[in-house]
């Protein structure tokens, strides 16, 4: 009895031994981290982050929490200063006031697992409603005040209740599908980052710049049309447009349902791409 006491009472020391040991490396780990990024630029920083962030995810897996928010902490700190940014630069002018303004989209990388760019609007330039199929999407709005209407399909149904309208009962040429509004608001930069995931946190949105705006984007994975990630865009109608058998949704509550049908991309959008010219992001 004493023998098996003493042997017992020797490994459960070795065992909280091993736990102290582990638990120092790794917080020395995390300190080392931090410390090399607090050292880099915070284009650089950000690089870093995403690179081990979206190391092992792919479509339709989003990060763990902890990588969640170690990412939301580092787009946090970033300022337009940091990445070279001005309203009275070019890409936020709108030349000709009566058409529709042009978006840029400032390249700054691109992998198989990550992509990281800034979308520069002038006032009244307009993101149609498009989706994110199987990403993880980080945004923040560098500067400007910017309208954002979000969506994720509804899906807090019954099974054998369908949200969806076929062309054969209408005359639309394709199926209308039930979302549900996630944000419908004004923001005003710069503001928290915002994420959104492959089902939820409002996957479809568009964006409508009140004044000229900057907003920086994360995807994990990119879209990629040979792996069947396409930017898909779509048009809203009022839930009121259409009936389903079955689905009943209260008075009060209606506006917060639209019904989204997919369509061509708009012919008057026009997105220029362009290369980053920011401080420089060092692949290493």
């Amino acid at each position: 009895m004493g023998i098996g006491r003493n042997l017992s009472e020797r490994k459960g020391r070795e065992l909280r031994e091993l736990r102290e040991e582990t638990n120092t490396t790794t917080n020395k780990s995390r300190k080392n981290r931090r410390h090399r990024l607090r050292k880099m630029s915070p284009g650089q920083r950000l690089f870093q982050t995403c690179n081990e962030v979206f190391a092992s995810t792919g479509p339709g897996i989003v990060p763990s929490p902890q990588h969640i928010e170690m990412l939301l902490s580092v787009l946090g700190e970033i300022k337009q200063e940091d990445l070279d940014l001005r309203p009275d630069m070019p890409y936020f002018s709108t030349k000709t006031p009566r058409r529709t303004p042009k978006i840029t989209y400032l390249h700054i990388y691109k992998c198989e697992q990550f992509s990281m760019g800034i979308f520069c609007l002038p006032p009244s330039g307009v993101i149609p409603l498009h989706n994110h199929p199987g990403m993880t999407v980080f945004s923040k709005l560098l500067f400007g005040t910017m309208h954002i209407k979000s969506y994720d399909w509804a899906v807090d149904f019954s099974p054998h209740m369908s949200p969806m309208v076929k062309p054969s009962e209408t005359s639309q040429t394709s199926d209308i599908r039930l979302a549900k509004v996630k944000v419908d608001a004004e923001f005003n930069g710069p503001c928290d980052p915002s994420i959104l995931y492959p089902a939820d946190g409002g996957n479809m949105h568009w964006f409508t710049a009140v004044t000229a705006c900057a907003v920086l984007d994360v995807l994990g994975p990119p879209y990629s049309d040979p792996d069947g990630r396409h930017c898909t865009y779509y048009q809203n109608f009022p839930f009121s447009n259409y009936s389903v058998d079955g689905i009943s949704i209260p008075e009060e509550e209606r506006k917060t349902y639209e019904w989204l049908q997919e369509m061509d991309e708009p012919e008057n959008l026009q997105v220029v791409g362009k290369m980053y010219e920011g401080p420089k992001i060092v692949e290493n």
